[in-house]
């Protein structure tokens, strides 16, 4: 029996396993994880946070003068993904619950670059600095909903690729489970997360999205932000700037400073921890 210690914890309902391991001797293959995340047969999630010390991981070793620990984020197809908002906010609550990283501000090392989290003492909401957004050419990107009609998408990356798109209603937007078609196919050659958007009121939005590799999930901290960046520029509005963006799971607040750098608050907890039998984990594909 190969028995692997996990936890589990959420950020506004976008979910994940935690697996600690701080030497990093761990080779969790796509199937494995994909068996891990898995809601039937394995544990279940959204993605999957490794926890393992930067200076023993070759894709964090370069980050390790910086931060001590790297959040190596996998969706829960396997794949690897750059980064994740509220992989990240639960993944500091990990380290300060677990006592390996004191309350205060850390810096979490992510395929994404090195992130700052808060995580206050009194176990209040958690913020991360996902740093500036970049804007590439949005010309010619269309999202294409169920009834036929295509939707001119925002471009916009926050370390990991988003197309935005603005509705009059999120029903319009469908079954969310399997990617919606996006075009050119040359714009997004990696896949891309797609968010559906709607007014609630003054900097106030609401948000689906399909995360690529893992289908709709409850939120997506970066896809909020990359909302909130789309909006503020629909807006015109003047930085910094502050917008509530709810989501299925709960609600974020997003905040672009005056320098552009942006940030995320919201809740992060973890529900959980046991041991999994590895042996028993069904593997598909």
């Amino acid at each position: 029996m190969t028995t692997l210690r996990f936890l589990k914890g959420h950020g506004t309902e976008n979910d994940f396993v935690i697996v600690p391991d701080h030497d990093g001797v761990l080779d969790l293959s796509a199937r494995q994880v994909a068996a891990l995340c898995d809601r039937r047969a394995g544990i279940g999630g959204d993605g999957l946070l490794r926890v393992v010390r930067s200076a023993k991981d070759p894709a964090a070793a370069g980050m390790a003068g910086e931060a001590e620990w790297f959040m190596d984020y996998r969706n829960s197809d396997g794949s690897i993904a750059e980064m994740c908002g509220n992989g990240s906010r639960v993944f500091a609550r990990y380290l300060v619950e677990s006592g390996e990283a004191a309350p205060g501000t850390m810096a979490i090392a992510t395929r994404g670059g090195v992130k700052t989290v808060h995580v206050p003492a009194d176990g209040g909401d958690v913020t991360v600095d996902v740093g500036a957004a970049t804007l590439p050419d949005s010309a010619g990107i269309e999202v294409a909903l169920p009834d036929g009609t295509r939707r001119p998408a925002r471009n916009v990356n926050m370390g990991n690729p988003h197309a935005v798109v603005f509705v009059a209603d999120l029903d319009d937007a469908g079954d969310l489970r399997t990617a919606p078609p996006v075009t050119p196919a040359t714009a997004y050659p990696e896949g891309v997360n797609v968010e559906f958007v709607v007014d609630r009121g003054p900097r106030h939005v609401a948000m689906r999205v399909h995360e690529r590799g893992s289908g709709e999930t409850r939120s997506c901290g970066t896809g909020a932000c990359a909302v909130m960046v789309a909006t503020a520029r629909r807006d015109g509005a003047e930085l910094p700037a502050t917008y509530t963006v709810d989501v299925p799971g709960g609600r974020l607040v997003i905040t672009e400073r005056a320098d552009g750098g942006v940030e995320m608050t919201g809740p992060a907890l973890i529900v959980a921890q046991g041991d999994v039998d590895l042996d028993r984990l069904t593997l598909r594909g």
